[in-house]
């Protein structure tokens, strides 16, 4: 806990309110609670040791990580991505891997968050509307924070032992920047990617994402089986991207009509109106095509 709060030092309070939508008011006043709850406990701050390391450092990679994710794809409001976040939390990610420089986990964050932030420029069209990843003009993507992604990812994969998830992901995203072009792109090593990812921290999302993978390896009937049993799992319930992936791959089988239906359905349950938005153009071309 004391690395989280000395690495959060570096937001100001309302930064810390928009990334976890919460009023900066209510940030603010739980922030001084907790400096008088420690004050009055007499809390020591000393750096942890072994197992409680361990745990406490995966707390201050997880919450760098919900900060940059909350720039690169704003959950709400009116913005497709909030930069400002990206850029602390890659900030931090830095900050934090030379403090622990034989953490490979550490460096698999700052490589992942690098890759993800090489494509800011690309990710937005000129009145701010959401570009996917496959439209995107690759010439846009920012090449020294790929070769800056890519020597962290190197240095996590020197230290050994087995991946972990930040680096899984961090190989994944390097998959993306080497491609030159989205053809390119080595989409059965993503899926086997995703296959490592799962065992190690298995979850309906990951479960997701490995269905688009399979789908882009080996066709879209094969994605779609693996959707369609995500459709049951509660946490997915109102969770805009698993109707949003399945009314792709509809939409990739000639299944326009359906398609269109799940668009409508991820864009009544997304919080962001650029992505509202950009699910209600979907629908509309899905319906217009049937």
């Amino acid at each position: 806990m004391a690395l989280t709060l000395r690495l959060l030092g570096g937001l100001t309070t309302g930064e810390i309110a928009r990334a976890y939508l919460v009023p900066e008011p209510t940030i603010a006043q739980r922030i001084v609670r907790a400096k008088r709850t420690l004050t009055a406990a007499q809390v020591p701050f000393e750096a942890p040791t072994g197992a409680e390391r361990t745990a406490r450092l995966a707390s201050v990679l997880e919450v760098i990580y919900l900060i940059f994710n909350e720039g690169y794809a704003a959950t709400a409001g009116d913005d497709w991505m909030r930069p400002a976040l990206c850029e602390e939390a890659l900030r931090l990610g830095r900050i934090l891997a030379e403090l622990v420089p034989q953490d490979a986990e550490a460096h698999g964050l700052v490589a992942l968050m690098e890759l993800q932030a090489s494509r800011t420029r690309a990710r937005v069209g000129p009145g701010g509307e959401p570009i996917l990843l496959l439209d995107q003009n690759r010439a846009r993507w920012d090449r020294i924070l790929i070769q800056h992604g890519l020597a962290a990812l190197a240095r996590a994969e020197r230290l050994g032992g087995a991946l972990g998830p930040y680096t899984l992901q961090a190989e994944i995203a390097a998959c993306h920047a080497r491609a030159r072009t989205a053809d390119a792109t080595d989409w059965p090593r993503i899926a086997a990617l995703y296959d490592a990812l799962a065992a190690v921290t298995p979850s309906p999302v990951v479960e997701l994402n490995r269905a688009v993978a399979l789908a882009m390896a080996y066709g879209p009937a094969v994605g779609l089986e693996l959707v369609d049993v995500l459709m049951t799992e509660p946490s997915l319930a109102q969770y805009h991207l698993l109707p949003s992936v399945r009314g792709d791959l509809l939409a990739r089988l000639g299944r326009r009509q359906e398609a269109a239906v799940e668009f409508e359905h991820a864009a009544s349950l997304t919080r962001n109106a650029r992505e509202r938005e950009l699910l209600l153009a979907r629908a509309r071309e899905s319906y217009n095509s049937a």
